[in-house]
């Protein structure tokens, strides 16, 4: 879309859009942690260290949304994006009900003239909402709400645990937070495509990246894309010296990881992703655009890699202090060899994993693994889902194993925290 032609000077509504919605998400997210965090410091410097703490209640996505404010307010400013004429239409824009408390993080240019067109029943989106709404449920209920019980009961209790039972916390971990997360991301875009709007992609099969780079672009992807066209190229992106396009990348995660928590974990776990992309730009500096030649154990290889290194970053993000994830670090391959079955089978038992659960989960997040892989190697273009009987067989199973092994207590979705 080419840029507008408006001889006004947009800079004072810019600044006044960032100071209300940063001011407001700082005061209800970051303030208690800037104070809690400033404190020692002015003790320390012998300043008088009263600053008053404010117990608010967050609101449900804040966030996202402001996120999604800000953006219509920066493509206005830029001038590829008309102001909205029609309160009622832009209200609408910022907190479409789908998407509002989790994402997928959607740009002006893409949804507000959705909201402008006249819309019939659609039998293909119909199917199609409904299809990735069912997807999204054997996420969240298969998955994501059997290992959490797992999860909490080790990650919250980390002295209590060496070894093993942390290595399985942490991989669980990070299938929950992907199933939760992406679970809620298909129940939106597949309600939303129902109603006959269409939103923007937020996962495409992340664990099955060969490279930090290829991860952020297949997680969370709406997040990743707005810092990038919002933070990373307005900073120079990769059109700068290597080593400001090193500090580009490390203060891009930086910044993400403070966007996830008022917390000093959520900070370390994106100066971890941000020192990964910084190691790996490097690496490819040094090779200078040569490549080893890929093959199938090799891609393994790759993958294996990455997903070990994603699960240690997602120690931090999990962890319940900076001590904490230290701990778990520091013990995870503690005791590996000289633990004897009984005793692991015991300690996981007292974790609330049991052998029909972990059966359970083993089976489905293969049926998760699978489908990614016939995503990641884009098989389903080959049209061999176009099988009536074979879909109708895939539907049936999915209730099926939802219904049979689905966790049904109440179990908020991970990202309404944030």
């Amino acid at each position: 879309m080419g840029k507008i032609s408006e001889k006004v000077d947009r800079k004072p509504y810019l600044y006044l859009s960032l100071f209300l919605n940063l001011g407001l998400l700082f005061i209800f997210k970051y303030y208690n942690f800037f104070s809690d965090s400033t404190i020692p410091l002015l003790q320390y410097l012998n300043l008088p260290t009263f600053l008053p703490r404010f117990d608010l209640l967050l609101p449900v996505g804040i966030s996202f949304y402001t996120f999604q404010a800000l953006s219509y307010t920066i493509d206005v400013y830029r001038g590829v994006k008309e102001s909205e004429k029609h309160f009622g239409i832009y209200a609408l824009y910022v907190s479409f009900f789908p998407q509002l408390v989790a994402g997928p993080i959607e740009r002006s240019t893409h949804l507000l003239p959705q909201f402008k067109k006249e819309y019939t029943f659609n039998y293909d989106k119909t199917v199609s909402g409904l299809r990735l709404i069912l997807w999204g449920f054997f996420l969240k209920l298969v998955i994501a709400d059997n290992v959490a019980p797992v999860v909490n009961a080790i990650y919250n209790n980390v002295h209590g645990y060496t070894g093993i039972p942390l290595i399985m916390a942490t991989i669980f971990f990070a299938y929950q937070i992907f199933c939760d997360f992406a679970g809620y991301s298909y129940i939106a875009i597949g309600s939303a495509r129902i109603l006959g709007f269409d939103l923007m992609d937020n996962f495409k099969s992340p664990y099955m990246s060969k490279s930090f780079s290829e991860f952020w672009r297949r997680w969370h992807i709406s997040l990743s894309t707005w810092f990038r066209d919002y933070l990373y190229i307005p900073l120079g992106g990769n059109r700068v010296s290597k080593l400001r396009h090193s500090l580009n990348l490390f203060i891009v995660f930086l910044i993400s990881g403070l966007w996830h928590g008022a917390n000093w974990t959520f900070i370390i776990w994106g100066s971890i992703h941000g020192a990964y992309l910084v190691i790996e730009n490097t690496i490819r500096q040094i090779l200078n655009g040569k490549e080893f030649k890929s093959n199938i154990l090799l891609d393994i290889l790759k993958t294996l890699i990455i997903f070990s290194f994603v699960c240690f970053a997602w120690i931090f993000f999990r962890a319940n202090s900076i001590s904490d994830a230290l701990y778990v670090c520091s013990n995870l391959f503690t005791a590996i060899f000289s633990t004897s079955l009984s005793d692991l089978k015991v300690t996981l038992y007292y974790a609330g994993l049991t052998l029909p659960l972990l059966l359970k989960i083993i089976i489905s997040i293969g049926i998760l693994e699978f489908v990614h892989l016939v995503q990641y190697m884009k098989l389903d273009n080959y049209g061999i889902f176009n099988n009536i009987y074979l879909r109708w067989l895939v539907y049936y199973f999915l209730v099926f194993w939802i219904l049979l092994v689905g966790a049904f207590q109440s179990s908020e979705f991970i990202y309404f925290q944030f």
